[in-house]
């Protein structure tokens, strides 16, 4: 049976995980947002109200759009006693051998995930990243499109890998980090902060300029 699923956020996010949502299958109900300049419905589907106003809809599934991190387990931790919607474009390959997907993920099409990973709660694995054999993602984290992520790596919860970024095999990225686009991480990154660059090295930048 098909499940009907209210998306929270009404943007450019929201949009791809609406397409996922069709491509599976399923129903999109309708989203939540707390923009007040939205008007009463967003590509099509009705906005149903305000982030709030969740308990509204507690017989349906519920996935949150929103890239930022932060922002992302702010709402999770504030909507209680739902059902989340994990979200899986029929075009991504994901290997049947050992693989773990936290619920509220959502893995985008083209993305790779390869035997024995694990990814947390509410992940992002964006369009055509790869994830390769035994990573731990935790929850929280945004792979953007097109990284590649070798074996055995590991992130830690909240951090943002930018788009085309690399992660060399067997190394740890510790939590609430920020990767740059086209970086390349050759190292640990044991500290949190921003890092850019080819070997990437931690800059203290303005994060608009590389992650938007």
């Amino acid at each position: 049976m098909a499940k009907k699923v209210v998306i929270i956020g009404a943007s450019g996010h929201g949009k791809v995980v609406a397409d996922i949502v069709i491509q599976s299958g399923d129903q999109v109900v309708g989203f939540l947002d707390d923009n007040p300049n939205l008007g009463k419905d967003f590509i099509g589907f009705p906005v149903l109200g305000k982030i709030d106003q969740f308990h509204n809809y507690e017989e349906y599934w519920f996935v949150v759009a929103i890239g930022n991190a932060l922002i992302r387990e702010k709402i999770v931790t504030q909507l209680y006693g739902i059902r989340w919607y994990t979200a899986i474009h029929p075009a991504a390959t994901v290997s049947d051998i050992g693989v773990f997907i936290g619920e509220g993920t959502v893995i985008m099409a083209n993305a790779v995930i390869n035997a024995g990973s694990f990814i947390g709660k509410h992940c992002i694995i964006n369009t055509g990243a790869v994830v390769e054999h035994d990573n731990r993602i935790e929850d929280f984290v945004h792979v953007s499109v097109g990284v590649k992520l070798a074996g055995t790596v590991h992130i830690g919860k909240r951090t943002w890998i930018g788009i085309g970024a690399s992660v060399s095999n067997n190394l740890s990225i510790c939590f609430d980090c920020m990767i740059g686009a086209g970086a390349v991480i050759v190292n640990n990154i044991e500290e949190p902060g921003t890092y850019v660059g080819v070997p990437a090295k931690r800059k203290n930048v303005n994060e608009d300029t590389i992650f938007s």
